[in-house]
Parts: C-alpha cells; sequence; structure tokens
C-alpha cells in the first residue's frame, strides 16, 4: 500500500512539473523520467493525463509542447500544425511557427500584385508552384501551403525558417485542400456550440467530498455548510465510491458511520460528456446528482440536474454555429399549422437526402420523423424530449424533389412521457408512418 501511494504522489508530483514548463517547452518523455528519477510508462502516464488537462499537446513532427490551456469558452481557431494534418502535408520550413493560429486562407489564383491586398498576418496562402508568391506571402507574416505536391527553393525555406513561418506541400489540389480546410472549421464550429460538462464547471471552486470515516454529525455539518442535498464520498486516493443524501441520515446518531447509508457505484460523468448526454443519464437513471470524474475515476466537480438544464436553456438563446446532419436534413422543412392551430412540416426531398437509386433513404426519413416528434411534444408540453423508442413503416417510396407533408398526432402525454404517431404524407398517399415514445430530460 505504501509503494501505491507513492506512486500516485510521483504522478502528481509529475503533473505539477509539467505546469511549471514554460509555455513552448518541448517534452520527452525519456527527458522527463530521467529528471524526476521515474519509469518512463509512469513518465508517459504524467504525459497523457496532461494532454487531458489542455496544458500539452503532440502533433505529428513537433512533438509533444507545454501549451497555454484556454478557457473552452474562448473561440478556438486552426493552427498551422492542424491544417499540415488536415491536408497531409508535408513541412518544408518554418516549423517553430506551426503552433501559430490560422485567421484565414487566401487562394492565390491571382498575380502576385495582386495578391497583396489579400494577404496579412497570420493568414495563409494557397498556392501552386510559384516561388515569388511564396516569397511574399512569408514577408507579409503569412503562412504557405504548396498544391500538387510541389516543393520550394531553398531560398524560400531559408526565409520561412528565419521568420518562424511555416511552408508546407500538400499532394491535394487547390479545390481539396480549401474544401478540407473549411470542413475541419466547420467541424470546429459545431463542437463549440456542442456544449459539455466541462463548460459549467471549469471555474467553479475547491469541490468537497466525505471520507468514510467522517460521522454523520460531520456530513450533515458539512452539507449544512455548503447548502447541498448530496455529496460524494471518496478513497484515499480521491477516487469516487459512493454518495451520501443528507434525509438518509437525518434521523440517525450523530457518531454513526456514514458507510450505512452510503449509495455505492454511483453513475458517474466526465468533464467531456455533452450536457444533453448528462441530462439523458440522469433521466434514465433517475437521479438529479452526478459525480464528475476524470479517467481514473478520480473526483474533479459534481452537476446536478437543475444545472445542466438551465444551462441547456441559455445554450439554446445563442446563435447557431455548423451544420450538423441532422441540421442538414431539416434545412428543407418549414413549420405550419393547421387550422385547429396543430403543429405540422412540409418540404422536399433534396438530392442530399436520397440513395443513389434516387429514392429518399430510409435513415433518413428516421431522422425526418423522429425531429417532427421531438419538436411537436416540445410544442406541446414547453420540455424537451430524447427519443426512446419507435417503430417505423415504410410503405411508398418518394423521389427527390417530391413535396412531402410530416404530420405529428399527440395519441398520449404525461409528466415524464410522450407517446406521438408520426405520418408522411405525398400526393395525398401515406409513405411512412411511426410510432414512437420519448423521455423528457426535464423529469426524473
Amino acid at each position: 500500500m505504501e509503494g501505491r501511494d507513492e506512486t500516485i504522489t510521483k504522478h502528481e508530483q509529475l503533473l505539477q512539473h509539467i505546469e511549471g514548463l514554460k509555455i513552448g517547452t518541448k517534452i520527452s518523455v525519456r527527458k522527463l523520467a530521467r529528471e524526476m528519477a521515474v519509469s518512463e510508462g509512469t513518465a508517459y502516464r504524467a504525459v497523457k493525463d496532461a494532454e487531458n488537462l489542455g496544458i500539452v499537446v503532440t502533433k505529428d513532427r513537433i512533438g509533444t509542447v507545454r501549451i497555454e490551456k484556454k478557457p473552452r469558452n474562448i473561440s478556438e481557431q486552426l493552427t498551422f500544425a492542424d491544417v499540415v494534418e488536415i491536408v497531409e502535408g508535408h513541412v518544408l520550413g518554418g516549423a517553430e511557427g506551426l503552433h501559430k493560429n490560422l485567421y484565414k486562407f487566401v487562394i492565390g489564383a491571382m498575380k502576385v500584385d495582386a495578391m497583396v491586398r489579400y494577404i496579412d498576418a497570420g493568414s495563409l496562402l494557397i498556392v501552386g508552384n510559384r516561388d515569388n508568391a511564396h516569397i511574399l506571402a512569408l514577408e507579409q507574416g503569412a503562412g504557405v501551403l504548396i498544391t500538387g505536391g510541389f516543393g520550394t527553393s531553398r531560398e524560400v525555406k531559408a526565409l520561412a525558417d528565419k521568420l518562424s513561418l511555416p511552408i508546407f506541400s500538400s499532394r491535394h489540389d487547390t479545390f481539396t485542400v480549401a474544401s478540407l480546410i473549411n470542413r475541419a472549421i466547420f467541424d470546429r464550429l459545431i463542437k463549440k456550440k456542442i456544449m459539455i460538462v466541462e463548460d459549467i464547471v471549469g471555474s467553479r471552486p475547491k469541490i468537497h467530498a466525505l471520507k468514510l470515516s467522517n460521522t454523520v454529525g460531520e456530513s450533515l455539518a458539512l452539507a449544512e455548510r455548503i447548502e447541498e442535498e448530496r455529496i460524494p464520498v471518496t478513497d484515499e486516493w480521491n477516487r469516487v465510491i459512493g454518495i451520501v443524501n443528507r434525509r438518509d441520515m437525518t434521523d440517525l446518531p450523530e457518531d454513526q458511520s456514514i458507510e450505512k447509508v452510503l449509495i455505492r457505484n454511483p453513475v458517474t460523468a466526465a468533464l467531456q460528456t455533452s450536457l444533453a448526454s448528462a441530462a439523458q443519464i440522469m433521466m434514465w437513471e433517475g437521479i438529479d446528482f452526478l459525480p464528475i470524474v476524470d479517467r481514473n475515476r478520480k473526483l474533479v466537480a459534481t452537476v446536478t440536474r437543475k444545472e445542466v438544464l438551465q444551462a441547456m436553456r441559455d445554450a439554446r438563446a445563442q446563435p447557431q454555429l455548423g451544420e450538423t446532419f441532422d441540421h442538414l436534413i431539416w434545412n428543407g422543412f418549414a413549420d405550419e399549422r393547421d387550422e385547429e392551430g396543430r403543429l405540422f412540416f412540409h418540404g422536399f426531398i433534396t438530392p442530399q437526402m436520397a440513395t443513389e437509386l434516387g429514392t429518399i433513404s430510409e435513415g433518413v426519413l428516421t431522422t425526418v420523423m423522429s425531429q417532427a416528434a421531438v419538436k411537436a411534444a416540445k410544442d406541446i408540453t414547453g420540455n424537451d424530449f430524447v427519443l426512446d423508442n419507435m417503430t417505423t413503416y415504410f410503405l411508398r417510396p418518394v423521389q427527390i424533389e417530391d413535396p412531402i407533408e410530416v404530420l405529428p398526432k399527440l395519441l398520449e402525454t404525461s409528466r415524464r412521457t410522450c407517446k406521438i404517431e408520426i405520418v408522411i404524407i405525398h400526393a395525398e398517399n401515406l409513405v411512412a408512418k411511426a410510432v414512437m415514445t420519448l423521455q423528457s430530460i426535464e423529469h426524473g
């Protein structure tokens, strides 16, 4: 047991050492192990944990580097190193500048004199085998991406090294690399929009926890002081082993151990868990409190259902960024109300929704019906829902550009569930039908 405690202590010391390194310092597992007198395996685990904490990053052809951890609510931009990876590039010079952010990219399909108006510091010039354009971009403070697999002159490479501005080559053509970079930017925007647990617990003060050795009296005093109904219980290594509820202890002797009222093996979540997933976990498990742990099950935070739902409501009030597949599928539909005020949807089958045979994909049709059901359930009850189960019937194919109507019908509803029938109509003919049960994430 003593050896285990020493290993844990060493691990924490390694993380503190890494955190104390100057921003930009390259980190070698072998060197770290030698400096801190630990095995390479222990050093490697510490580096990986530092990477999870966001204080180091590992990139191909660069290695592991100490970076400044940024709050997730600051919009993260692509770095030149990210672009190298995205376009499967080969670095020709200026590798020391790969960590710099990319603010925009410029396609060099113009005369060199005209490029000057568009290139500025932090941009990336996408161009072919044109040394004069390469030099111009570097002198303006921009990086260079050479398409078609071409290289550049020794003079240009030396200038890139001198200015710490990356110049790299990709075998892809200009259209392909521009599309790849655009896709990556959209993906980042989508990820940014999806709120995770870290977004609401990142800046919180110290997390309070109990040990099995604590008494009922001590636990109730802590619950009173921090104004919490539930408190996590951890072992000597700060790993979560259970939860205690204040109400379970109110009638017990104050000197009694909390072990008898301990709820063991509680459901937990991670910092990277999306808020929607956290809400669903609590809904399915019938709980309203989640300990947040790292990959070693060490306690790092706690969240309640109320906090998660409020953050999700706040997020929906923000502008939508990026395009998920669900957004793309639903873009072609509009909502309307019939004479009795009931919500229904209508739209067209777009080419992106079709199979290679020209008929609508059954998967897309299922997505249309499930989205219609969730929107209809929210319209009826005011709550947010997730799909619990569905039964679908595909009765008749529809073609590209066919107009369809999606008609929800409420079958039954309760505080926690909503049962809805969805039918899709084309030219007064039934195309598909589904019966779905939805679970509200607002209630446990």
